[in-house]
């Protein structure tokens, strides 16, 4: 089972007075490589979620924008610290009497000094908002990775498509190859007589230039390792896990051979075969580019 590298996800969870959507997307890139945009508050999880993702995903560059609302995140206590107040008091009952004034202090005026009433915010159980942004992500994880399933079944029938096509490019080059050592030893044979005229021909002399010949333009073991690559590249299509780095390795490996076999093409039927060759070659390469 191969997988794109492109995919998308997205899930909202409401739970009380919370809600969080997550939403995913990813494009190609040889390594993995993630943004996490999100609240301020939940940047203390940064690092869980990365290593979240990374159960989920090898390669690519990976968006994730995390919308997080909490209504209750507006409540707050109240707390009446008395002590303070008390020395408060106590002190404007003393100058109360030292200067012969009215202590005319009133509750809303004693509210108002510092730390007489405080408000401390209600803190929220981190491991508890760790689960439910778990959830919220994992949820869009699986649907992000099912696109890239889906995605990756396409890329993958269109890459056998492209690997039938050239191993059909393979045997033509196979066949063709001992056509063209028949028609060389004809016209050689032919070109001495003409030259000879009735002079008997030399066959052992014939043989060896023949020979001379196929050497320079023998492409047997170009096609040999062209057919061991594109197998190797369809059993690669059907394991699972990443395979996008071995299979630009094997990309690499067969246009090797065909700029070899290009190099000592002799015959434009074969060049022909060949250029087409590195032509499906190419397009595979740019195919394993969007492969996790």
């Amino acid at each position: 089972m191969i997988k794109s590298m492109t995919g998308f996800g997205r899930s909202e969870i409401v739970k009380g007075n919370r809600k969080i959507s997550v939403e995913i997307k990813s494009v190609n890139h040889r390594y993995l490589e993630a943004g996490i945009k999100m609240p301020k508050k939940l940047n203390v999880f940064e690092s869980r979620m990365r290593d979240l993702l990374k159960k989920y995903a090898t390669r690519g560059k990976i968006d994730i924008f995390i919308n997080y609302e909490d209504d209750s995140e507006s409540q707050v206590n109240l707390k009446f610290n008395q002590n303070i107040a008390d020395e408060y008091m106590a002190i404007f009952n003393n100058m109360s009497e030292k200067y012969n004034l009215k202590n005319d202090m009133t509750v809303g005026g004693l509210a108002r000094f510092p730390e007489v009433i405080t408000m401390d915010e209600v803190q929220e159980d981190e491991e508890e908002l760790w689960h439910f942004i778990e959830d919220a992500m994992k949820a869009a994880l699986e649907q992000f990775v099912n696109t890239r399933i889906l995605e990756g079944e396409n890329l993958k029938k269109d890459l056998l498509g492209k690997l039938d096509h050239m191993e059909e490019l393979v045997a033509f080059v196979e066949k063709r190859s001992p056509e063209i050592m028949k028609e060389y030893r004809s016209k050689l044979e032919s070109k001495v007589k003409e030259l000879l005229g009735d002079t008997t021909i030399d066959e052992s002399r014939i043989a060896t230039e023949v020979i001379i010949y196929a050497d320079k333009i023998c492409v047997d073991e170009e096609t040999v390792r062209l057919r061991s690559h594109i197998e190797h590249a369809r059993k690669c299509l059907n394991e699972d896990g990443g395979i996008g780095r071995k299979m630009d390795f094997i990309a690499q490996e067969m246009n090797r051979e065909a700029n070899t076999t290009l190099s000592k093409a002799n015959d434009i039927e074969i060049s022909n075969a060949a250029i087409d060759l590195k032509t499906e070659i190419e397009k595979v390469r740019e195919q394993i580019q969007n492969i996790e």
